[in-house]
């Protein structure tokens, strides 16, 4: 059996996994050796393989019984569990972005400097330059959602709350994948409408209304939220 040394250990060690159970090492409704036994085989840590089976299990491959074992239950990922996994993660990053967002929109549009709203404004139209170049989806969504994500951060930026920025910049990892998953489950259908509500946002922030600043982030967020409850 070939050690596997590369990082992620746990993601190595669940693709090794599942070819085996691919190509049929282990029949449907078998026990899996234990722990111990899977260690030593791959060369890595019993944690290393709990962390692995975890993630199988996630997909529906496997299933851990208390006092019995792990066994399994399919030979392939089971794309509808994996999908609704990546669904409920992403409703708890927007809950987030909610709680973040709108009262970060609120008070940039208390505080926002002119150059604060210059940056908004800039980040903005590279949106909609990102909009109107192509559908973002396939090789371009990373790329789009770091556009994205600079807009969100000029508009936190110019609420001149360092608590709230840290906060964003500590989220981000979290975040970015989120929303990268959430565009390949689900592309936005209405580009001109999802870019009008950031610019109901920038609008609200320009003209000192914060209130409605507040509104017009929660509403959208809101909206993301709504494709995945």
């Amino acid at each position: 059996m070939t050690a596997i040394r590369r990082n992620p250990l746990a993601d190595q060690v669940a693709q090794s996994l599942a070819a085996r159970l691919a190509a049929g090492e282990w029949p449907l409704g078998q026990k899996l050796p234990g722990e111990t036994t899977l260690a030593a085989q791959l060369e890595v840590g019993r944690s290393t393989v709990r962390e692995a089976i975890r993630e199988l299990s996630g997909k529906g491959m496997l299933e851990s019984r208390q006092g019995s074992g792990v066994f399994v239950t399919a030979l392939e990922p089971n794309d509808d569990v994996e999908a609704s996994l990546r669904a409920a993660d992403i409703l708890m990053v927007i809950e987030a972005r909610i709680a973040i967002e709108a009262e970060a929109a609120r008070l940039a549009a208390q505080r926002r400097t002119p150059s604060d709203l210059r940056a908004i404004t800039k980040a903005l139209a590279d949106r909609g330059d990102a909009d109107s170049a192509a559908t973002p989806s396939g090789s371009t969504v990373e790329t789009y959602v770091d556009i994205d994500m600079a807009f969100h951060r000029a508009v936190i930026r110019a609420s001149h709350n360092p608590v709230l920025e840290d906060l964003f910049d500590a989220f981000l990892p979290r975040l970015r994948p989120a929303m990268i998953a959430m565009l390949r489950l689900q592309p936005t259908k209405d580009l001109p409408a999802d870019h009008a509500s950031h610019a109901a946002i920038a609008a609200a922030i320009r003209e000192r209304r914060a209130d409605e600043a507040a509104a017009a982030s929660r509403i959208h967020l809101s909206h993301l939220q709504a494709r995945f409850a």
